[in-house]
């Protein structure tokens, strides 16, 4: 589990625990689920459609063997029963504002019943924009409702009512693969869900997009070559295992990710002019495009380019190795320096 992440649901779970902390605890556990789902968002806005049905781990157990779009479902899923149904005894978020039919989905329940075929179907129908918007919608409201919380209801518990009301949405599939939850949840009073469905569980299955994300981008970066547009070398890159590269679709890279097509600059620009990379441009030295134009904060990666425009792509990548086997450093700027000619003069060194 992520260090980060555990800490603060430890530390959540230990400041609700007291009525004093109680408030500072509701705090923290907002904040963790700000994070996680920031998580979400990332991989929504930079992976193709097509990553969100893809099943890169195959079938078997674990929260990692399946896809992207069955996560993100699933995970707001039970957090819709969870905060409506069982808690606010109101309608579920997917059957307000037409999400239903803005998912596209074909099924109401959490999914826990869906073979691994079954998953692949499901997540090729499934909108996943409209599905990113309904989870939006999902952890807005559970926010407010945990805004909206006092010390005192922790320990509310669910009667067969409450159980029965839930059995009856249908949103629990009877499968013996899911029927569980129901009981699982009304085993457990508020306290307990705030420490499982609307934290734990999200923690659980954003490592798992986590994992599904970085071994699609390792998959397509096979045979691929690993020099990307503008002369960064991808596998010297402290992004490398979540980036799928630019010559992929699962192209991760900052300036690919802020642009609104999700082209980088420099990529769209050797594209256009028939080069397989900046360093075969006379106009590199003064080009300002794409991450040329932070100027000194990436003058690093114009001086890779430029070194693969003196001795090629073979020798830039030998000359890194042996400058990550003698130097401990994340990022090339630190080596290199903001200046270009000193940058190159470093680079020709360690020849």
């Amino acid at each position: 589990m992520n260090r980060s992440w555990s800490d603060k649901n430890k530390k959540m779970q230990t400041l609700i625990f007291k009525e004093a902390t109680f408030d500072e605890g509701i705090k923290v556990l907002l904040e963790l689920r700000a994070e996680l789902f920031e998580q979400i968002t990332s991989i929504v806005k930079t992976f193709p459609l097509e990553a969100f049905y893809q099943l890169p781990f195959g079938d078997g157990e674990g929260s990692h063997h399946t896809t992207l779009a069955w996560s993100l479902w699933h995970t707001f899923r039970i957090e819709d029963n969870v905060a409506h149904t069982l808690i606010l005894k109101d309608d579920q978020i997917l059957f307000t504002d037409g999400w239903l039919e803005k998912t596209k989905a074909k099924i109401i329940t959490t999914g826990n019943e869906l073979s691994a075929e079954e998953i692949i179907d499901f997540s090729k129908q499934l909108n996943i924009k409209a599905t990113y918007d309904y989870c939006k919608a999902v952890i807005d409201s559970t926010n407010e409702l945990l805004k909206n919380l006092t010390f005192a209801d922790l320990k509310k518990n669910f009667t067969d009512e409450d159980r029965a009301r839930l059995v009856a949405t249908n949103c629990v599939s009877p499968d013996e693969s899911s029927a569980w939850l129901i009981d699982f949840w009304c085993g457990k009073n508020i306290k307990g869900l705030i420490q499982m469905p609307f934290s734990r569980h999200w923690i659980m299955h954003v490592e798992a997009m986590r994992r599904i994300k970085n071994k699609l981008c390792q998959q397509a970066k096979k045979g691929v070559d690993q020099i990307a547009y503008c002369g960064l070398s991808c596998g010297h890159c402290f992004l490398t295992q979540w980036c799928g590269s630019c010559r992929t679709i699962y192209n991760t890279c900052s300036f690919a990710t802020c642009s609104p097509d999700g082209i980088c600059p420099n990529t769209a620009c050797c594209k256009q002019k028939g080069l397989d990379g900046c360093y075969e441009c006379n106009e590199l030295y003064d080009c300002k495009k794409g991450f040329y134009s932070l100027g000194k904060e990436t003058n690093a990666i114009r001086v890779m380019a430029l070194f693969i425009q003196k001795y090629g792509k073979k020798e830039l990548l030998r000359v890194l190795d042996i400058m990550h086997s003698k130097k401990k450093f994340e990022k090339i700027q630190e080596v290199l320096g903001d200046d270009i000619d000193e940058g190159l003069k470093i680079m020709e060194k360690w020849r």
